[in-house]
């Protein structure tokens, strides 16, 4: 904290010893002539760190105990987990529907290597809105997480590349559109509901995904007649072949990986669980080549290497405390450019250069130092 300047507390002496000490002190500033301040620094411990302060004092059996009653107490309620899910589940649903527009526009490679983009909307929405210290912002993670997103002065980005790549056609077009969309609704997803939700162990994922599907059930369901009637899109039963696809993607494509990513996001960073999607792309890359028979050029695979590599840049940079060495380099070119030698100084230097003896109560009488 800020020092605060209190008045000193001299401790009392008894009558008997005061006079010795007197004559001593008396002996001892015509010697060397030396004032103290009747003043004293006193600092506290910012509230931030009150808790690691408290746990640093308790035991191991009593700092687990501890824990353990703070995850008893913040669990979320099943009231607060359906308000939350209510809030998310239109954000869900449109993401999902963005990104299955895509696939029935362009090649699944393509789709997953767009919504790898979602880094990118990620990275600004989680330093705007951060919510833990894996948030913060830094130029290693913007050129990690963008490395395969914009145009940089020496390189054209990955995304960039694939998107010229799979403008053949105009339904490519429109595919690399819906998934960009899913990508920044994504980015909204789940930048959002770790601020609403700090910790894994207070929402029960499960629960939170099941009030998310039965309130798309309870609201959504007049868009089926709406698109029916209107012509847009005719609803029709899948036929036995299909039955089991569904299923399959309903349970493993929907459920099940969208527990492990939301999980992985909260036991790590919203940003890396993003990057993370970009993993799909060597097994979408090999899948369309095998099954599809489908042939890319190579603006693809030029801007497919440095979205896959992205997130293991960001997650080395998270793992070193945000370590960002783009900017350290920056700083070392500078000084080696300007050519001075500065001194460096910690914010507490200014502090230390601050007399604590109130210069107007020394005279040149005195002969003390200033």
């Amino acid at each position: 904290s800020e020092p605060l300047y209190v008045p000193l507390k001299v401790q009392d002496v008894p009558a008997d010893h005061s006079e010795p000490l007197k004559g001593d002190c008396e002996a001892s500033s015509k010697k060397h002539r030396v004032r103290f301040s009747n003043v004293m620094e006193v600092r506290q411990l910012p509230s931030t760190q009150a808790l690691e302060a408290k746990l640093s004092r308790m035991s191991y059996p009593a700092a687990k105990d501890h824990e353990a009653m703070l995850r008893t107490v913040g669990k979320l309620t099943v009231t607060d987990v359906a308000k939350i899910s209510f809030f998310f589940c239109f954000v869900w649903f449109l993401a999902n529907l963005s990104y299955q527009e895509a696939l029935s526009d362009t090649q699944v490679a393509i789709v997953n290597i767009l919504s790898s983009t979602s880094g990118l909307f990620t990275l600004i929405l989680a330093a705007i809105f951060p919510s833990n210290s894996n948030d913060r912002f830094t130029l290693s993670k913007l050129l990690a997480g963008e490395e395969g997103y914009v145009v940089l002065p020496t390189n054209i980005g990955g995304v960039a590349l694939v998107s010229i790549s799979s403008m053949d056609n105009d339904k490519g077009v429109t595919g690399s559109l819906w998934s960009l969309v899913g990508a920044m609704l994504y980015a909204v997803y789940i930048v959002m509901i770790k601020r609403r939700v700090d910790r894994e162990d207070k929402l029960d994922i499960p629960m939170f995904f099941g009030f998310v599907g039965l309130f798309n059930l309870l609201f959504l369901w007049p868009g089926f007649l709406l698109l029916h009637y209107t012509g847009f899109e005719a609803f029709e039963l899948p036929s036995q072949m299909v039955w089991p696809y569904i299923l399959i993607n309903g349970l493993i494509g929907t459920v099940l990986s969208e527990f492990l990513w939301l999980w992985g996001c909260f036991l790590t960073s919203s940003l890396i669980g993003t990057l993370a999607l970009s993993l799909t792309i060597p097994l979408s890359v090999l899948a369309d080549i095998c099954m599809q028979k489908v042939r890319f050029s190579w603006l693809f695979f030029a801007g497919a290497v440095p979205v896959f590599l992205s997130f293991f840049i960001a997650t080395l940079l998270c793992h070193y405390n945000n370590w960002d060495p783009v900017l350290v380099a920056l700083r070392r070119v500078y000084v080696f450019i300007s050519r001075k030698h500065r001194i460096h100084r910690l914010p507490e230097d200014s502090e230390q250069c601050e007399s604590l003896i109130p210069l107007n109560t020394i005279s040149p009488s005195d002969g003390g130092f200033r």
